[in-house]
């Protein structure tokens, strides 16, 4: 492998040629100088490298920019349980099983209408789970396994998420977000996550995931070694967050359906550190197939993800959408499913009929994502979205 080489230095001030012939130094004719700052380059073989030369002159500052993977001491990851991690504002809670940890809202975290967006929260979730087994003292060098997992070349995977938002935080606002294990059958790990409020502690959402273990090199499950329950299985809390139905299944979509957006490809920066295409990223691809006009006055009240295989950078995925026509808003703005059955009578009498109870506008979607192929596509996710009508200061952007 060729191994890059930049040493890189550069002053607090801007300077001159002139200033360099005062102080007795020679300029570098062979490196480009802008506002103080110079740099020079050269290639050595041996793998990749970004380094900087301290210089000896006043007011001169330095760089150095190692190789993360093989630099832990940047990292500082901690072999035993941390109570508490300031810099992450990171407590263990519940007699040194949960985690919890508060954030605040940031500007680039939110949408037109000043709340945090969907990507936000399933952000915040996935960095509180690996901030978890980094306090934990059970964090190895990779994207949150664990020190067995490391030694018999696991990663997690997850194989089903179930996220349930009934308010959406705002721009600057604290939360405190809970997070916790369990068992799942004899080779899964259950993850689940609480957000409330710090102002009253109002649950804002919640969710419940399922983890399973895939061998790095050969990208097939696996069972979960003894050594990596014995790890895990102390942590174990039998709680969850949700109450997920998983009775009832999520169909899969063909190309007969209302909505489709062919021909995504993933980006590099849309890989995590697994090599894999991050599961937020998928979400995003679902939502694009949406109208916008629907978007713009509905929020997703709960989404049901169903993980059937990675996506690569160099697959190319189409995006399939169904509104489910059998769930729909009552005049209140509330979702309900019209297979169930009500009583209209009382709107019939009126005069209003069917329209006076109902908006007529679906409240329900099923997505797929697949790789599409030559001789056959492949599912990447399933999933169900299920969407509330917006309040007006929403819709109007004012929080």
């Amino acid at each position: 492998m060729t191994t890059l080489s930049l040493t890189l230095s550069y002053t607090t001030k801007c300077s001159s040629h002139k200033d360099s012939e005062h102080k007795g130094l020679k300029p570098n004719k062979s490196s480009v100088k802008l506002n103080g700052f110079s740099s020079s380059n050269k290639a050595v073989e041996g793998g990749v490298n970004f380094s900087a030369n301290v210089a000896t002159s006043p007011g001169i500052a330095s760089v150095a920019v190692e190789d993360v993977r093989g630099d832990k001491s940047r990292q500082n990851i901690p072999n035993k349980k941390q109570l508490s991690d300031p810099f992450r504002m990171g407590l263990i809670t519940e007699g040194g099983l949960s985690y919890r940890q508060t954030v605040v809202v940031r500007s680039y975290e939110v949408g037109p209408d000043k709340t945090a967006t969907l990507e936000t929260i399933l952000n915040l979730l996935q960095e509180t789970a690996l901030n978890h087994v980094w306090q934990s003292g059970l964090l190895g060098d990779g994207f949150g396994a664990t020190h067995g997992m490391i030694k018999n070349d696991l990663i997690w995977v997850v194989s089903r998420m179930h996220l349930q938002v009934d308010q959406y935080p705002i721009w600057g606002e604290v939360v405190d977000i809970d997070t916790w294990v369990g068992a799942s059958g004899k080779n899964a790990m259950r993850r689940d996550w609480l957000i409330r409020s710090r102002h009253n502690g109002h649950v804002y959402a919640r969710a419940t995931s399922t983890w399973v273990m895939m061998h790095r090199h050969t990208r097939r499950l696996s069972k979960m070694p003894e050594e990596v329950k014995e790890e895990l299985c102390p942590w174990f809390i039998e709680r969850q967050a949700t109450v997920d139905d998983a009775a009832e299944k999520i169909i899969k979509l063909d190309d007969n359906a209302v909505y489709v957006d062919s021909d995504l490809k993933p980006k590099r920066s849309d890989l995590d550190m697994n090599h894999h295409v991050n599961n937020v990223k998928y979400v995003k691809w679902m939502l694009e197939t949406i109208p916008d006009e629907y978007l713009e006055t509905h929020q997703l009240s709960s989404i049901i993800l169903e993980y059937r295989r990675e996506c690569g950078s160099s697959d190319i995925v189409q995006s399939l959408c169904q509104p489910d026509e059998n769930w729909t808003n009552d005049k209140e703005g509330n979702y309900m499913n019209l297979m169930n059955g009500f009583n209209l009578a009382s709107e019939i009498l009126e005069g209003r009929g069917l329209s006076g109870f109902l908006d007529n506008t679906p409240t329900r979607y099923t997505h797929l994502l697949q790789i599409k192929g030559e001789k056959k596509n492949e599912e990447i996710v399933r999933g169900r979205t299920t969407w509330r009508k917006k309040s007006n200061a929403c819709i109007n952007g004012s929080g």
